[in-house]
């Protein structure tokens, strides 16, 4: 379930398969239990329950109040030219998830004036006894104007310990470890004597034990058959050769193309005047525009989780990563209006109706059908360039457990700060 492969290119299969109709009454019994817990801060109450150094709040944000130190930092991606940024921080207080953790994606909402960027890191308290080292999750910032002192966004390789690594954005236990709490820092960076900073607005994480599943039952309905969202439809196969300094063009941007039609569906993309750098031929450039937006440099990719939550984030959304258990619990999201982007990822025919196989993909889930399955939005539906093709309906069982049993049923959330959140189960997961 690590996230070697976000958006692979997709692998063409034989002919295509209808969906399988799904009755109530076949329903299986529960999976085993799933431990995922999500938790936030977002509230002056939530910050200020934290430590500050040099931090403090504003509007209701985290802000910059005062440099505690001074860092000197050498883009790998830039010039090779060292940059003075000053820095403040803010520690959270400790979560006890209530389980031993073996893996956690955080997500941020937060903007970057030119020449600032944040550093979202992650430590705790492992099985041995002792806490670990700060573990770097993400160096981010909203845009790249490198000319301004920005660097480039992108996520930390080698930070492999006794305890774990960071796979791309992700904490992985190693294997027989675990930890039983955890705490986020985020320090805040600025150009040495600017007065622009960085604003937080909020900052999470997700931390999960799953079981080790090579399949899951189907879960039963959770009242949205017969319910889907109207998401605009776009193709990522229509922007292949795009810009291939970004992960190589559209064939590999399932997730910024997922995340452009929820930012769309939310009236939140970007404007004319953003998009004006895109070819005007471009009949999608929100599309171009998002991979840009998204793209960790590391990696080498538009598929880091929480650079596109982030992205989402500078649109005025409230937008995070999370682990859902079923599509049970998808459907209460449905039901809210809230549409989800999923990570996913298959064999050949084993999603019938797909036409093609994939090591790691992403899509929009807007519905489910009378009977039950899932309706999506898929950026490679059928690996035909043309958007009408995108909406496309796939069995409930084949689907889940492309999705599940791989990623762990990762998924962005991504809404207004206006449309509430369905209520959450006990072991809160949003």
């Amino acid at each position: 379930m690590t996230p070697a492969t976000r958006c692979a290119s997709a692998l063409l299969a034989a002919a295509l398969v209808a969906p399988l109709a799904l009755t109530p009454s076949q329903a299986a019994p529960a999976p085993p239990h799933r431990d995922i817990g999500y938790h936030q801060w977002t509230t002056p109450v939530d910050f200020l329950s934290g430590q500050h150094q040099g931090t403090s709040m504003a509007g209701g944000n985290l802000v910059f109040r005062r440099p505690t130190g001074t860092t000197s930092y050498v883009d790998p991606f830039g010039d090779g030219t060292a940059k003075t940024y000053e820095q403040a921080s803010w520690v959270s207080p400790e979560v006890r998830p209530g389980f031993g953790l073996t893996e956690l994606v955080a997500s941020w909402n937060a903007t970057t004036p030119a020449g600032t960027w944040i550093e979202v890191s992650m430590s705790g308290r492992s099985d041995l006894g002792t806490s670990t080292k700060w573990y770097v999750l993400g160096r981010w910032t909203s845009g790249d104007d490198t000319a301004a002192g920005t660097i480039h966004r992108t996520s930390v390789p080698d930070q492999e310990d006794a305890v774990g690594d960071v796979a791309v954005d992700t904490f992985v236990a190693n294997d027989g470890h675990s930890l039983d709490r955890w705490r986020l820092k985020v320090t805040l960076f600025r150009q040495a004597g600017s007065r622009q900073a960085p604003v937080v607005r909020s900052v999470g994480a997700m931390a999960s034990r799953l079981p080790d599943e090579k399949t899951v039952p189907v879960s039963p309905g959770g009242g949205a058959w017969g319910k889907v969202l109207d998401v605009p439809t776009y193709s990522q196969e229509t922007h292949i050769g795009h810009y291939p300094q970004w992960d190589n063009g559209g064939e590999a941007w399932c997730s910024a193309t997922s995340t452009a039609m929820v930012l769309d569906y939310w009236r939140a993309g970007p404007t004319r005047s953003e998009t004006s750098w895109v070819d005007p031929a471009d009949a999608d450039p929100q599309v171009d525009h998002a991979a840009r937006m998204v793209f960790d440099y590391d990696y080498d990719g538009a598929g880091n989780w929480p650079f596109n939550t982030a992205y989402a984030g500078t649109r005025k959304l409230d937008a995070f990563v999370t682990r859902l258990r079923s599509l049970t619990e998808a459907e209460q999201f449905i039901k809210a209006g809230i549409p989800l982007v999923a990570s996913l990822s298959f064999e050949k025919n084993e999603l019938p109706g797909a036409g093609y196989g994939t090591n790691g993909h992403l899509m929009v889930i807007v519905g489910f059908d009378r009977n039950g399955n899932v309706v999506v939005n898929d950026p490679a539906s059928h690996l035909i360039k043309s958007n009408d093709e995108v909406r496309t309906t796939y069995d409930r069982k084949a689907f889940e457990n492309a999705w599940v049993p791989h990623s762990g049923g990762l998924v962005y959330v991504i809404h207004p700060a206006w449309k509430q959140l369905p209520p959450a189960g006990a072991q809160g997961n949003w």
